[in-house]
């Protein structure tokens, strides 16, 4: 264990990804504008006869693409700026598989890092409301269970639709129901600093605003 944390060094670490993270997803986004001007865009006579201009449509398209890849890189951000985290403290915080104890679909679930018994999970927001994905996570929780670790789900931003909210609460109660911790929003925000010592969101924060002035 690394009991002893810079925290410049960890702060310069994510600012570092998020270079990373900002540049692959400008590269992606580009290669799409490029690739949706030779699309085939006959589908938005459809949207005119719903009320949609022309331009109006382009710019939904357009965004619609861009917006996968926001979500994409975001969350794949997200979780390894937290891994950065943990990892400055633990050395021996890993990433790894376990098998799915209840199921062979799918065959095995991966932990985002384990920590000794403690098995997280970071989700950089949780919008899922497919019934299918309660019984997944439930096999999931379970699985990590009967391999002997803790499950911990931290999920940095809440969902804003109801039925999200009512799925997230079902999770909340099938990780307290097997001994499991479960941390969303400032909660999440403050269990990070609290397990790690560093404080993450007032590095993204800065990060944050050294972008805006730039």
């Amino acid at each position: 264990m690394n009991n002893t944390i810079n925290k410049t060094s960890i702060a310069m670490q994510i600012c570092k990804l998020a270079k990373k993270f900002q540049l692959k997803l400008k590269t992606q986004m580009q290669n799409r504008d490029r690739e949706m001007q030779l699309d085939d865009n006959s589908h938005r006579l459809i949207y005119k006869i719903l009320g949609i201009s022309e331009m109006e449509g382009e710019r939904v398209d357009i965004y619609q693409n861009r917006g996968r890849f926001l979500y994409k890189y975001a969350g794949a951000f997200l979780e390894e700026a937290t891994t950065l985290c943990f990892k400055s403290k633990f050395e021996n915080a890993t990433k790894c598989k376990i098998q799915n104890k209840f199921s062979e679909k799918p065959k095995t679930f991966e932990i985002d890092c384990l920590v000794r018994l403690d098995a997280h999970e970071f989700k950089w927001r949780e919008a899922t409301t497919d019934g299918d994905h309660i019984t997944k996570e439930k096999m999931r929780i379970l699985s990590i269970k009967e391999h002997g670790y803790k499950p911990i789900r931290v999920v940095f931003y809440y969902p804003q639709r109801s039925q999200a909210q009512n799925i997230q609460k079902t999770l909340k109660e099938l990780y307290n129901n097997v001994g499991g911790e479960y941390y969303c929003g400032y909660e999440a925000w403050r269990y990070v600093q609290k397990y790690t010592g560093v404080n993450l969101l007032e590095i993204l924060k800065n990060i944050a605003n050294l972008r805006s002035e730039q």
